[in-house]
Order: C-alpha cells, then sequence, then structure tokens
C-alpha cells in the first residue's frame, strides 16, 4: 500500500527567516493524522534567509539527519564541533542523553535549502555523537546510495536505529528498484523532480508512506533527487 503525503497538505509556516514545511506534526503544527511514521519523527523542508538561523537550543533522544540542496549551514553543537554542510553532504547527530546546538546560513547574499529528518533511536540514553559525510553525485546517479545505516555499510553514516536511507539522483527515463524485506516499511521523499512509484505519481516535495509491499521501483518523470528510508 502506498499513502501519498502531498507537498501542498503538509503544515507551513513562514517567519520571514525561516520557510518552513513539516510532514509531520511539529512545532505549532499539529495533525492527529500525521504525527510520525514508524521510527520517521520529523521531515521538515527548510529554506533559512541570508545570514539567519536557528539560535542554541536542546535535543535528546533523538537521531538527527540533515541533507543541504542548495547554499551552506554552520552547525556548531556542545559536544566542540563546528562544520559547514554544504549540498552533497549528510550529517548525522545522536543527541542521546543531551546535547545543544545552533544552525545558522553564514551568506550574506544566498538563502539555504536544507531537509532536516528526525528518527526514534533505538533506545534512550545513548551517549551524544556527530558525522558529517559528503557522498559524491557519481555515487548516486541513477543507482540508490546507503548514505546511514545502523552498521555504517558501504561507509555510510551510523544512526541507532534499524533504518536505512538512500539517496538517488535520477535522470528521465532512468528507474531503479529496491526489495522491502517481509514486516519492513518505507517513505519516500522527493527532494526535487518528479518520479512514479510503483505507477503512483510523485512531484518536487511529495511524499509517500509505504507499506504491504516487497518490491519499490522508482522511475524518474523528469529529472529527480529522491531520498528513500527502509524503517523497522
Amino acid at each position: 500500500m502506498i499513502t501519498l503525503r502531498k507537498a501542498a497538505e503538509r503544515g507551513h509556516a513562514n517567519h520571514g527567516w525561516l520557510d518552513t514545511y513539516h510532514t509531520f506534526s511539529f512545532a505549532s503544527y499539529r495533525d492527529p493524522q500525521h504525527v510520525h511514521f514508524r521510527a520517521l519523527r520529523v521531515m521538515n523542508e527548510d529554506v533559512v534567509a541570508p545570514g539567519q538561523g536557528f539560535g542554541t537550543h536542546p535535543h535528546e533522544n533523538m537521531e538527527i539527519v540533515t541533507y543541504v540542496l542548495e547554499g551552506a549551514l554552520e552547525h556548531r553543537d556542545s559536544m566542540g564541533n563546528g562544520e559547514v554542510l554544504r549540498p552533497g553532504e549528510f550529517q548525522r547527530m545522536s543527541a542521546g542523553t543531551g546535547i545543544t546546538h545552533s544552525e545558522f546560513n553564514p551568506s550574506a547574499a544566498e538563502p539555504v535549502h536544507l531537509y532536516q529528518i528526525w528518527l526514534f533511536p533505538e533506545r534512550n540514553g545513548i551517549e551524544p555523537s556527530y558525522e558529517q559525510k559528503r557522498f559524491d553525485e557519481a555515487e548516486r546517479q541513477n543507482r540508490l546510495r546507503l548514505v546511514a545505516s545502523p552498521d555504517a555499510a558501504e561507509g555510510s553514516l551510523t544512526i541507532h536505529q534499524d533504518a536505512r536511507i538512500y539517496l538517488a539522483s535520477l535522470e528521465a527515463g532512468k528507474r531503479v528498484a529496491h526489495a522491502l524485506a517481509p514486516g519492513r516499511y518505507a517513505w519516500l521523499q522527493v527532494l526535487r523532480g518528479a518520479v512514479a512509484l510503483n505507477g503512483e505519481q510523485l512531484d518536487t516535495s511529495d511524499g509517500a508512506a509505504v507499506s504491504d509491499e516487497t518490491l519499490l521501483a522508482i522511475s524518474a518523470t523528469e529529472n529527480a533527487e529522491v531520498m528513500l528510508f527502509d524503517l523497522p
């Protein structure tokens, strides 16, 4: 079964410095029909204005994955990390027993467009940790590239949850497939472009919850970039 979550149906807030869309309930957006999907708790698409950002704030007991589509995002945290995240790079932060961090657009002229994703951890009380890694375009061109997993397989980031995250850049007319093991679920998020998922059309910023399927066929109806979550 494939259940579409169309981009226009998401929660939305424009704070001037931040234009944000929420796939699931977040901040002042509350939707009892869309609180989370399996281990996936937050799927926020954000555009942060030049010179603006999120001030220092706390997190705990959550796996936080950030991916920048355009621009740059400067990260600082209470573990001593200070990095700039750019397109093609993923960041994983395990909040665990508790961290504070800030995220800032260091550009004076260009906005930063990003996705921030939260997953429930396999257990509470994990020691906080941080990773950042670049995945070259060639590694995900017309194929699903594993970018996060519980065992760091294929050089992916390590997340403390039995979930796997894949990224693919697809040329129009190209197709990739992913087998789902029995009892597994999936979420597909279209970052840009348009695809058909087992015949269901998804456009830019659309998502889809998948259950009771054994094979996912993702066909690009135009040049596209997608993120696929294989979930418990």
